[in-house]
């Protein structure tokens, strides 16, 4: 049976964190009004689609070898199962190869797939974009980083945030009403709310339909905590494509929850940089207007706002010792406190099992 698949790609750091832990939240309350949040195992929806992304990419990093393989296809089964219109979203999926973008078009084909593409200015997406490469386990500077972008240097997020290039290889085969861009708000709204009710309108769901909120809006690190980041990815060697273990203690525990939490100097577009951000925001709005491509919010979001003349940047590159100490004594802390509670762990476990042992031996 036909049904509408909204297939939401990204674009990386547009507030899709947010969006899917609030759907995963309301997953029951959408079904009653026909939505599906198709899961790629029973009951869950799999770090929300990020396993069924990774195997239809051919990628395998977050977890231990293989842990996505055969996502994809479960998840189709899924969509295939279910009633009424379906939500998949990714952010990694907005720069796919040509080839893995057309296995994906034929997979839906049987159904009617919308595009849903969430972008912001360069100016707020590009520091959001290198913080996230970092968290990943990057090394590399803030500047090499724009230099990069600025020189067309092919790498994933270069990739996926030229909405031109993206939207054009996603909707080859699709008419422009098929695709919809959302732009993220330069400003939040009267109740915070603005781009939750942005992507409500393009999956044609009804706001009430989900009234749980999400307190996950993966919030940006400041200048010395970016800053301390980089200097443990490059003391650690780890590289990208690191041991999950390390990855869920410095992504989740030390990135996203304690350096996050910190009273911090944002990272911020040098300002001799501005002239290309809204360069690229021109020629998105021209290249939107042109396309015929169906549009949620206002175009004059992808337009950068400049700092005031009074305004004082600091280089993310260049970060006083001060100001990284305190995040690294932070950082130290959560980590021998999460040191200490695992020792306790592990001696506990070993006492029960010493335990059992001696029950079985009686």
């Amino acid at each position: 049976m036909s049904r509408v698949v909204h297939l939401h790609i990204g674009a990386p750091k547009t507030g899709t964190t947010y969006l899917q832990d609030r759907l995963r939240l309301n997953t029951a309350g959408l079904a009653k009004h026909g939505v599906t949040i198709p899961a790629t195992r029973p009951g869950q929806t799999d770090m929300f689609h990020f396993r069924a992304a990774l195997d239809l990419l051919d990628q395998d990093w977050g977890g231990a070898p293989g842990h996505a393989k055969g996502a994809w296809d479960a998840m189709l089964r899924r969509v295939d199962r279910a009633e009424g219109n379906v939500v998949i979203s990714h952010e990694i999926l907005a720069g796919a190869k040509p080839d893995k973008i057309a296995k994906a078009m034929n997979d839906l084909a049987d159904h009617e797939v919308h595009v849903v593409y969430s972008a912001r200015d360069l100016a707020r997406q590009m520091p959001a974009a290198w913080q996230e490469s970092i968290k990943q386990g990057r090394t590399w500077s803030f500047r090499r980083f724009i230099n990069r972008y600025e020189g067309g240097r092919t790498f994933f997020f270069r990739q996926a945030l030229d909405l031109p290039e993206v939207l054009t290889a996603w909707g080859a085969k699709l008419p422009p009403e098929r695709i919809h861009v959302v732009t993220v708000p330069h400003d939040r709204g009267p109740n915070g709310d603005e781009l939750w009710l942005r992507f409500c309108r393009a999956f044609g769901i009804d706001p009430a339909w989900a009234p749980l909120d999400s307190e996950r809006d993966n919030r940006s690190l400041g200048i010395a905590e970016t800053s301390l980041l980089r200097k443990l990815n490059r003391r650690l060697e780890l590289g990208v494509h690191r041991d999950p273990v390390y990855d869920n203690l410095i992504r989740e525990l030390l990135a996203q929850e304690v350096l996050v939490a910190r009273d911090a100097w944002p990272v911020q577009l040098p300002p001799e940089r501005y002239d290309l951000a809204e360069q690229q925001g021109e020629r998105w709005i021209e290249w939107i207007r042109g396309s015929g491509v169906d549009v949620v919010g206002d175009l004059d979001d992808l337009r950068p706002r400049r700092p005031g003349a009074d305004d004082e940047w600091r280089n993310p590159d260049r970060v006083r010792a001060k100001l990284e100490l305190g995040a690294a004594l932070d950082a130290l802390a959560v980590m021998t406190r999460e040191a200490a509670e695992s020792r306790a762990r592990s001696s506990l476990g070993g006492k029960l099992r010493t335990t059992a042992r001696r029950l079985r031996d009686r």
